[in-house]
């Protein structure tokens, strides 16, 4: 007998609900299901060829055994990753937790308070040790973070800079190889010249736009950049400043000598290196460039009745609404772990930080003497933890290494044979005693190190030391101890609405099912620990698992090869489009920049499109939905000689599978382009058809949505690509870590290493069979919702035969005429029935786009279906006058517990309407505790951090 299997956990649905709901579908089978949604021409002629299906048990053996062949050295790499320790308490209570892991991007304020609480907090920490009043929620990774700031800057340029067509970025020659080989690939294709050398011997006789410095650098030092930011200024130069938040805790602030924008990691801030990622990028800026700044910003507004309320400020989704204007193609940053971070702030407070921060630099400044004492020459006198290390004459770096190697000791090596030193957090007496002996044995020092307390060494000078204070705010100086952390972290987690509280049916974001057997590898420390620049040998486990993955992607998709380095979707977008480019310009036809995008595609396609360097343009819809293929007929006549690709959405955003899709790659092929598969909605293809199948040449994957990573309350994502043959060669390389640095678009070779395994996971549990019911069960769903709420609302869009793909538009427009209540309203009133809104207003105006997935439940899918039958009655009650259109519980919704439990009761409906609407509501209430955000006012009053009153 078999062990039981995933899938029949993982899909929601048993095979009795699947025949009742195929009955009231009127089909006799799943297959005939499938054969009228998915067009017949391209369906797979073979099953999947991947490896057989592991139990949950089977599977937990297995990845432990791969985690176990990591080997685990203490690292004093740097370069951006340090060792850190994670309280326990935050582990525990928000990385293990799906309240945290399993909520979306905070789009509607009244249901995300507690994780919009937690980044403001985030915000305050980067504010406040940047010393720059504005701070974003998080960026990818801080080398993204820094071609942020460059595009920023580019942005801000003066009339006359722009008149004057001044592109030239100047980056010190002492920042991380990994950021500088990120920014080239991004000012290449953004036509912005990057001019690296040493910033001490800079004297502005070229015009520069901007300018990128590290501080500390890359080598360690610190150094005094006031006057040279100073003449950047009076030369017209803005100032980026790549920087961490640990060594702020000491140091003069960028902000103080005058930087325009810091930027950098927090990843030092608890969470684990998880071989290169995931970790939030931090962004701060001064106040008068906040309409410029890339990212989302928590800002405090008010809700209805006046009370201070959190939302996302002024440019939310605007990469959707802007197109090709938007000013970034951030979508998914790192919520999560900059949730994280900002708890581990709260835990230490200012105090702690200071103690963490001294003990790093005390025990650098110790091995700093011990070596000088031994004979070894430091470098830089100046610095916060990094020490680079000259050796004698008579000792190799063979001989260091060989040595640190025997003590499970990974250094930096620079090429001219110089050593690097970064101490972190977990450096203890013991750590440094094992280091020492590695550079006494070189030069034959019989000394033994055996320090029971290293005392405290600050030998920073006192012009370097940070006066000014920070975190001064009662959030950060009440919980100190594991249980008032606890009691903070859970009186936040009941203020939001996640996968543990209902479905989530946002149309296109695909939140599915994140099994705890998933999710529980990554605690592994074989997984945790592992610094992405360690020697390969060290890191076979994760290897193993990364080239397993990257061909099971690629079988998934129908491609030959596959790129895990994109750290999400929008990152993916852009890391196939340049792959593109690269392709094109090797043929010598770097001319074609026209990139045809359809109406109905994935929303941050023309932005991505616009930051890679290429010009969208759109492509019409018919009145079914479908692209208009006279319209992409003419686009091509029209564009032929400087078409570069075709960026199509497959099912597309509409919910509907277009069964001329191989006829539109056909077309564009002839033209001389390449087609550009978006897999937001892969969900809706695995098993039964694929991009390679469909004639594409290139697809990003979300495994955010299809592949069963974690959403985070707006990250970690991934957005992975994966290629036809003839692109391989153009995929992303890495300066550190792979044979080329061609085209690196993320800090780490393999982007969110450390969150790949659930994916590996998703896919080594289902399997090929599983895989592909997982599909079909996301299409019944969807189409029995289809059928279940057409009377009410209407669907937008159906497919050639009648059905919807894995997703459905419903039309709230005639509502609205009828009544006045609009589509805004019945989101919120959703959250009174304690329901996360489907995707509003996108891509139609007026709408409501929905997505069950596969793991819901016929008894939750039922709910939900009563729910907006019975939220259609109330609106239908307006319209018949029983309510007044100012008066009703659609737009006083959503209802807080403070206004349903006060004495006083305004409302022409009662108090049981309002708040217990069905019976099952009363079994399970959620109870939101503001009523409708004020989003006007927050973005007239911006306040994006915690200010003491």
């Amino acid at each position: 007998m078999k062990m039981e299997q995933f899938k029949n956990r993982h899909v929601g649905l048993s095979e009795a609900e699947k025949k009742m709901m195929l009955e009231s579908l009127g089909v006799n089978s799943m297959e005939e299901l499938i054969d009228q949604t998915i067009p017949s021409d391209i369906r797979l002629s073979e099953p999947l060829s991947l490896p057989a299906p592991l139990s949950e048990h089977e599977y937990a053996e297995e990845i432990a055994h791969i985690a176990s062949q990591n080997q685990l050295f203490t690292s004093y790499i740097g370069m951006g990753w340090y060792d850190t320790i994670t309280p326990a308490a935050i582990y525990r209570n928000v990385f293990e937790n799906p309240v945290w892991y399993t909520s979306y991007t905070p789009y509607q304020a009244e249901i995300s308070q507690g994780r919009l609480e937690a980044l403001l907090n985030f915000q305050t920490v980067v504010s406040e040790l940047t010393a720059l009043p504005l701070a974003n929620s998080s960026l990818l990774d801080e080398a993204t973070a820094a071609a942020e700031a460059a595009t920023m800057m580019y942005g801000l340029r003066s009339r006359d800079q722009i008149k004057n067509n001044e592109k030239t970025l100047f980056v010190d020659e002492r920042i991380f190889p990994q950021t500088l080989s990120v920014l080239k690939t991004r000012m290449h294709y953004a036509g912005i010249e990057v001019i690296t050398g040493d910033c001490k011997t800079l004297t502005f006789d070229q015009h520069y736009f901007g300018m990128i410095l590290q501080y500390p650098d890359g080598d360690g030092n610190v150094d005094d950049y006031r006057e040279l930011v100073k003449k950047a200024h009076e030369a017209g130069c803005k100032v980026a400043v790549a920087t961490d938040l640990m060594a702020l805790v000491l140091l003069t602030p960028p902000g103080e000598w005058g930087a325009d924008i810091a930027f950098g990691s927090s990843q030092r801030f608890g969470i684990p290196m998880f071989y290169g990622g995931p970790s939030a990028a931090f962004f701060a800026t001064r106040e008068e460039y906040k309409r410029s700044m890339p990212g989302r910003i928590i800002g405090i507004s008010k809700d209805a009745y006046g009370k201070e309320a959190y939302r996302m400020a002024l440019q939310t989704r605007e990469q959707h609404i802007k197109r090709e204007k938007a000013t970034s193609n951030i979508c998914t940053a790192q919520a999560l772990l900059a949730t994280m971070s900002s708890f581990y702030a709260v835990y230490h407070g200012p105090e702690g930080l200071k103690k963490i921060a001294r003990r790093i630099h005390s025990i650098a400044s110790h091995v700093g003497d011990e070596l000088r004492e031994m004979g070894f020459k430091q470098l830089n006198r100046s610095f916060f933890d990094t020490l680079r290390i000259e050796l004698p004459d008579n000792i190799s770096v063979q001989d260091i290494r060989e040595n640190a190697e025997m003590r499970s000791i990974n250094l930096r090596y620079y090429n001219n044979g110089e050593v690097g030193i970064s101490i972190d957090e977990t450096t203890n007496n013991y750590r440094v005693h094992e280091l020492l002996a590695v550079f006494a044995m070189a030069a034959g020092s019989s000394k033994v190190f055996m320090i029971d307390e290293l005392p405290l060494k600050i030998t920073l000078k006192e012009s370097q030391l940070r006066k000014s204070d920070f975190l001064t705010h009662p959030s950060f100086n009440s919980y100190h101890t594991e249980t008032e952390l606890m009691r903070y972290i859970k009186r936040l987690e009941r203020k939001d609405i996640s996968l543990a509280h209902s479905m989530i049916s946002l149309g296109s974001c695909t939140m599915k099912l994140n099994a705890a057997s998933e999710l529980l590898p990554l605690g592994l420390p074989g997984f945790q620990r592992m610094h992405p620049f360690v020697p390969e040998e060290q890191a076979s486990g994760y290897r193993q698992m990364i080239d397993e993955l990257e061909n099971m992607l690629a079988e998934i998709t129908g491609f030959a090869a596959t790129s895990l380095q994109p750290n999400s979707g929008a990152a993916g977008e852009y890391s196939g489009l340049i792959t593109i480019g690269a392709y094109l310009e090797s043929k010598g036809e770097g001319h074609r920049k026209v990139v045809l995008i359809p109406a109905s595609a994935h929303g941050t396609n023309p932005a991505s499109a616009a930051q890679a360097g290429f010009t969208p343009v759109t492509v019409a819809s018919d009145m079914k939905g479908n692209v208009d293929m006279e319209d992409l007929r003419n686009k091509i006549s029209q564009h032929r000689d400087d078409l570069a690709a075709y960026m199509i959405t497959y099912p597309s955003t509409h919910g509907i599978f277009e069964t001329e899709i191989r006829e539109m790659c056909r077309l564009i092929h002839e033209a001389g382009g390449q087609v550009y598969m978006d897999g937001a909605n892969m969900n809706a293809q695995v098993g039964y058809t694929n991009p390679g199948t469909i004639g594409a040449d290139v697809c990003h994957l979300n495994l955010h949505k299809t592949f069963a990573i974690p959403h985070g309350g707006g990250g970690p994502g991934v957005g992975p690509i994966c290629v036809a043959e003839h692109l391989a060669p153009f995929l992303p390389g890495h300066p550190v870590q792979l044979p080329t640095d061609k085209n690196t678009v993320s800090a780490a070779a393999y982007g969110s290493a450390g969150v790949l395994e659930i994916t590996y996971a998703y896919i080594r549990m289902m399997g090929a069979e599983g895989l592909k019911e997982a599909t079909a069960a996301a299409i019944l769903s969807a189409n029995y919702l289809a059928e279940k709420l057409n009377d009410a609302y209407g669907i937008v869009y159906r497919g050639a035969n009648g059905r919807v793909g894995h997703e459905l538009i419903l039309d709230c427009r005639g509502l609205k005429e009828v009544s006045g209540i609009t589509e805004t309203d019945i989101a919120k009133r959703l959250i009174d029935y304690g329901y996360h809104a489907p995707t509003l207003s996108f891509p139609v105006h007026g709408t409501l786009m929905v997505e069950p997935t596969e793991s819901e439940s016929l008894a939750e899918l039922d709910r939900f279906v009563d729910t907006m039958n019975q939220i259609h009655e109330e609106i239908i009650e307006v319209s018949r006058g029983e309510y007044s259109a100012e008066d009703n519980v659609l737009v006083n919704a959503p209802h807080p517990q403070y206004e349903v439990t006060a004495d006083e009761w305004n409302h022409a409906y009662p108090r049981s309407k309002a708040a217990f609407p069905l019976p099952f509501v009363a079994e399970n209430k959620f109870w939101v505790n503001v009523a409708r955000v004020d989003n006007a006012y927050g973005d007239r009053n911006l306040v994006s951090c915690l200010c003491i009153q």
